[in-house]
């Protein structure tokens, strides 16, 4: 089952295409498994979504979305040992990840090329319309709207050699899946930006006024993943580098997701990252989409942030949220110094050694102790 390459495209180089989504399918097929079954299911029903070019909110017939997972498992499986495709342009061939050499020579009606890795060093490929570009902070900025090729992660916020690109269809879906995920949640922050937006009517999320206003707020609140990204541009305390020889090492382990979400922080909490912005813009629907959002190891980084929330709350004075990414910051320092130090001597000692370092220094002193190798 190929992926289709949509009818738009056929003015377009279709070997190009059909190039990009043939590594975007090897790519699914090699790495689908890093994700838990709730996460799987969901990507596997937007990406049915994005091939149908439905939008987010309409749903599939059970029976028919059941059939193509089955009929996408079957093509993964042929895949499955398969390496990627140089990308061929004008009878000339270049490596998938050289993004810069490829976007010289394709560059038509504004379609950008991208590539890099994703969690756990899922390789990440799509093409994208550039609807925009920017600067913010002093890091260029790309605005990238309707994607003819993608492959199941489509991380919607993304940096690459410098360039922070942001996906708005798959920022969409995100938007749209994690509002329906809290709606029943109890959380003050997240009802307090749906109350900012109209959003609840009798205490219930208004799906009718979410489908008009999506897109709107897409915009609206665009800021609050830009400058995420700027504080990981920006940020050196845990560099990218350092990260991918942590993840080749240990992938899918908690020693990847403790060092992603310090990493995370360390972002979020730079003096140029979206704190920062949020306060300085005093953006009170982004705070509260932020806090409604810090969950799972993020969540134990950031326990000030909860504080400093019902203080904002009562107050409505932006200190205390200064003052919270003050104090995690200065905390997330020291974290990160600790884990790139360990990363340091990486290729030098075994895996068990290196295992109990982190173990010692990183997640026992946050709770997250594992047994020793």
């Amino acid at each position: 089952m190929n992926s289709p390459i949509p009818t738009s495209t056929m003015g377009l180089d279709r070997q190009f295409f059909s190039d990009v989504q043939y590594n975007c399918d090897v790519s699914d097929a090699r790495d689908h498994g890093i994700y838990s079954m709730c996460s799987m299911v969901l990507k596997l029903r937007n990406l049915y979504k994005w091939e149908q070019g439905v939008e987010p909110w309409n749903e599939p017939e059970s029976a028919e979305l059941l059939d193509w997972i089955d009929a996408k498992e079957q093509y993964w499986e042929s895949l499955s040992n398969q390496s990627y495709r140089p990308i061929e342009i004008n009878n000339n061939t270049y490596d998938p990840f050289d993004v810069d050499a490829i976007n010289r020579v394709q560059a038509r009606d504004n379609h950008y090329y991208g590539a890099g890795f994703g969690r756990s060093m899922k390789s990440i490929f799509f093409i994208a319309q550039q609807t925009d570009a920017l600067e913010v902070e002093g890091c260029p900025v790309l605005l990238l709207g309707r994607e003819p090729v993608r492959e199941m992660a489509s991380p919607f916020a993304m940096a690459q050699d410098g360039i922070i690109l942001i996906r708005t269809e798959p920022l969409r879906f995100f938007l749209w899946d994690h509002i329906q995920e809290l709606q029943s949640s109890c959380r003050s922050a997240f009802r307090y930006t749906l109350k900012s937006y109209g959003l609840l009517k009798n205490g219930v999320l208004d799906q009718q006024q979410f489908k008009e206003i999506l897109s709107d707020m897409v915009s609206q609140e665009m800021g609050l993943f830009i400058h995420h990204e700027v504080g990981e541009v920006l940020q050196k305390t845990l560099e990218s580098s350092t990260l991918q020889a942590i993840i080749g090492r240990f992938p899918s382990s908690v020693i990847e997701f403790v060092c992603r979400a310090v990493k995370d922080i360390l972002a979020d909490t730079h003096p140029r990252g979206v704190l920062s912005y949020i306060t300085r813009e005093q953006k009170d629907t982004s705070l509260g989409l932020y806090v409604s959002f810090l969950d799972g190891l993020r969540k134990e980084l950031f326990p000030e942030m909860f504080e400093a929330w019902d203080q904002f709350t009562q107050s409505n004075k932006w200190g205390c949220i200064e003052q919270a990414r003050l104090d995690c910051r200065r905390r997330s320092l020291e974290l990160g110094e600790k884990i790139t130090e360990i990363a340091a001597s990486i290729d030098r000692q075994p895996d068990g050694q290196v295992h109990n370092q982190f173990n010692d220094q990183i997640l026992e002193p946050l709770g997250l102790g594992v047994p020793r190798s």
